[in-house]
């Protein structure tokens, strides 16, 4: 008799289609995995402001919930937005709810997690829309801009590219890009969250490798 998988649950906010777009399709692949000992469940809200996403959500027990972002630059306008992403994450954490956030954040953008899966990506940039020539050529495509390559039938076909030891692998190159920063920038702290102002930077690693290894896929 095969001995059916436990699920384990987790809670996302994020804040675009390709965030939601990219953990459906982790669960599926980790569901369909032989070697996980584990099923997933992905509790995922499209919902930028976390303040909102926990005042929806009914839950006694102690939870804790990852919101993806993204630090998208330095100008006056994106750095408030990521702020007041923060401010709303701790507020979220006081309602009473017992809930623990988490930050997921990604500088640039969440298009640099996309790219690890492929390749190392050190390179800093200034501007977000620079990614897309690192990944046309990680992904061997030749979308013209970053909005056709977000289009849901474009981002898909990429993920179709990928396996759970890309994965492993985009955790690994995530890992590094941040052991190297500790000796390049100061790590910023607000609101109990840390961050990098500096690119790339990135924190949505630790939620994945979280999931891979309950999962003993690592």
């Amino acid at each position: 008799m095969i001995k059916r998988k436990s699920t384990k649950k987790f809670y996302f906010s994020v804040e675009g289609e390709t965030e939601k777009w990219y953990l459906e399709w982790l669960k599926d692949k980790i569901n369909k995995s032989n070697e996980a000992t584990y099923l997933v469940n992905f509790d995922i809200s499209v919902q930028k402001n976390p303040l909102k996403r926990v005042k929806s959500l009914t839950i006694t027990n102690k939870t804790e919930i990852w919101h993806l972002s993204d630090y998208e630059s330095d100008e006056d306008m994106h750095v408030k937005m990521f702020s007041e992403t923060m401010d709303n994450m701790k507020k979220a954490e006081n309602l009473g709810k017992n809930i623990k956030y988490k930050f997921g954040y990604t500088n640039l953008t969440f298009d640099l997690w996309i790219i690890l899966h492929k390749t190392k990506c050190t390179t800093q940039f200034s501007d977000r829309k620079q990614y897309i020539k690192t990944i046309n050529k990680a992904y061997c495509e030749k979308f013209e801009d970053m909005h056709q390559f977000k289009h849901e039938d474009n981002f898909k076909e990429c993920l179709d590219q990928l396996s759970l030891e890309n994965v492993k692998t985009a955790i690994i190159n995530a890992k590094d890009i941040m052991q190297d920063n500790k000796s390049l920038y100061s790590l910023q702290s607000y609101k109990g969250f840390d961050f990098y102002r500096e690119n790339p930077s990135l924190a949505i690693h630790e939620i994945i490798e979280k999931i891979m290894r309950e999962c003993k896929l690592l």
